[in-house]
């Protein structure tokens, strides 16, 4: 059992699982706000031996060199790699703390996100900002079946997403950082970057937090006429280059958030769309995030 917890921030934990820290630690406090500095959060933590926080505050060396007692850092949000986490791991580490954060708990409501938005542009359902009924995608409304996409990041994301398309007849190719042989049994292709984007109508990106890698020679491999996702929290492009191709009315964009997107003058465009909603945080995924953020708890006390 933690000698005191400290939550420096929102959790969104489901009450059910919040009340489980009260159990895991003799003290326990939870903030309702952010913290708005460095030195404000080094004063929530205090003497406290265990700290959590969601995505939306930096923990980093200037606050975490101010507390001498930290053993343990729950994240309560998407862990995948010290580069793109929002704790300074590398520090914490040399410190001797423990670091835990979860993964694909959101993945689901993503994947709906995709399916989605696919639908609605090849159909032309709906209607635009100005009450106007969408048109199709190439004038006459189309299914997913046989549809050319290409997924940037076979992850644990980017493979559900090309399982959900695959049900619906997309023929899916994929690049990563490796080739996959769970991957290829499926029927699934691993192509070059550049390959990649210029033979897919349609391209969805799934990569880690401050991951780019669409470049100048990318978008003028991409070409025209095509569909770019972007799922990720950041986006996966330069910003000149994605600029210049999204002047293009041929071509469409669809970020869920804004912060996929990157900046919020591109919604300016006709082509671009976004809800401005993390679409992985659904009543289940938090519910599995609770679930996953105490078992982390539990596993380090143990």
């Amino acid at each position: 059992m933690f000698k005191k917890l400290v939550g420096i921030e929102p959790l969104s934990l489901v009450p059910e699982f919040e009340k489980q820290l009260y159990d895991l630690a003799e003290e326990v406090v939870l903030y309702d706000d952010r913290p708005k500095s460095p030195d404000e959060i080094a004063k929530r933590i205090g003497d406290a031996d265990a700290v959590m926080l969601s995505h939306t505050t930096d923990l980093g060396k200037e606050a975490l060199s101010q507390c001498d007692n930290i053993q343990y850092i729950g994240m309560c949000c998407s862990l995948y790699s010290p580069e793109s986490a929002n704790v300074d791991i590398k520090y914490a580490n040399e410190r001797g703390i423990t670091v835990k954060g979860v993964r694909d708990y959101g993945d689901e409501g993503v994947v709906e996100y995709v399916v989605s938005e696919l639908v609605r542009c090849l159909h032309g359902f709906g209607e635009d900002d100005n009450g106007k009924p969408v048109q199709p995608w190439d004038g006459v409304p189309r299914e997913i079946t046989d549809l050319k996409v290409g997924i940037v990041g076979l992850g644990t994301l980017g493979e559900m997403i090309a399982d959900a398309l695959t049900m619906f007849g997309a023929e899916i190719t994929y690049f990563s950082r490796s080739e996959k042989a769970h991957a290829a049994k499926k029927g699934y292709h691993f192509l070059p970057l550049k390959e990649l984007l210029a033979q897919n109508e349609v391209v969805v990106c799934c990569l880690n937090k401050n991951v780019v890698l669409l470049n100048d020679e990318e978008f003028t491999s991409f070409g025209n006429g095509k569909i770019l996702f972007n799922v990720g929290l950041s986006p996966a492009w330069q910003e000149a280059p994605f600029a210049e191709w999204i002047k293009d009315s041929s071509n469409a964009c669809y970020c869920d958030s804004y912060g996929a997107l990157g900046n919020e003058k591109y919604l300016e465009y006709p082509n671009v769309h976004s809800v401005n909603i993390c679409t992985g945080r659904t009543r289940q995924a938090f519910r599995r995030l609770s679930e996953k953020v105490i078992n982390n708890i539990k596993a380090h006390l143990a």
